[in-house]
């Protein structure tokens, strides 16, 4: 009798591979990010992932915008170098649901899933990505409260009488010029008056009797 022999389809992984992303914002206050890996790790093993990679931040706030395990992760997740990402919590991961849900949009569109451990969320099943539809509709209503607000507090300011945008800097020209006469360098005219150098350019080039060499300043 001739043995039959399956073929496996080697284009698709034989198992789930994981990062796990861990993060605490200080380690002189008891706060330990072995817990939240030791955890994640364990849930891995439930599942029967291989965690191929583990990002820790130890020491950084959350409120960061860079973070160098989180942008090595999201790096890698570029790369396709894992299937999942598991984190301990929410706010371990992102500093706020607008972060959260652009990091879960860009696994969306690489293919990767997303495990949060102590909200149950994954994003590979429908309850997930019903969560995930939610959040970003109230991200969505958020931003227009605040949209909204913001041009309500414009209506009441121009209301009152109130001059809105950027106060009107005073220039001093005859200050100025008197030390561009002294041979003062743009830099320093403007690191004295507390000026911008581009505001001192202008002022200068409006006087003929001034030129202002590039090369010197």
């Amino acid at each position: 009798m001739a043995m039959k022999i399956v073929r496996q389809d080697r284009s698709v992984p034989t198992t789930i591979r994981a990062a796990i992303y861990a993060r605490v914002s200080t380690v002189n206050a008891g706060q330990d990010p072995t817990m939240q890996t030791r955890e994640l790790r364990e849930y891995c093993e439930r599942r029967g992932w291989t965690v191929s990679g583990e990002y820790v931040d130890a020491g950084i706030s959350g409120a960061k915008d860079r973070r160098p395990e989180l942008d090595r992760l999201m790096a890698d997740a570029h790369k396709r170098r894992f299937d999942v990402v598991a984190v301990w919590k929410f706010d371990r991961f992102a500093r706020s649901v607008t972060h959260l849900l652009r990091a879960l949009d860009t696994f969306r569109v690489l293919g990767v899933e997303f495990v949060s451990l102590s909200e149950s969320l994954d994003t590979a099943t429908p309850a997930g990505r019903m969560v995930f539809t939610v959040l970003g509709a109230v991200a969505e209503l958020e931003r227009s409260l605040i949209a909204e607000r913001v041009r309500a507090g414009l209506r009441n300011a121009r209301a009152k009488g109130k001059r809105l945008g950027r106060p009107r800097v005073i220039v001093d020209h005859a200050r100025i010029d008197a030390l561009r006469a002294q041979g003062r360098t743009v830099r320093e005219i403007a690191s004295e008056l507390g000026y911008s150098r581009g505001l001192v350019h202008k002022t200068l080039a409006k006087d003929e009797s001034f030129r202002v060499p590039n090369a010197a300043d």
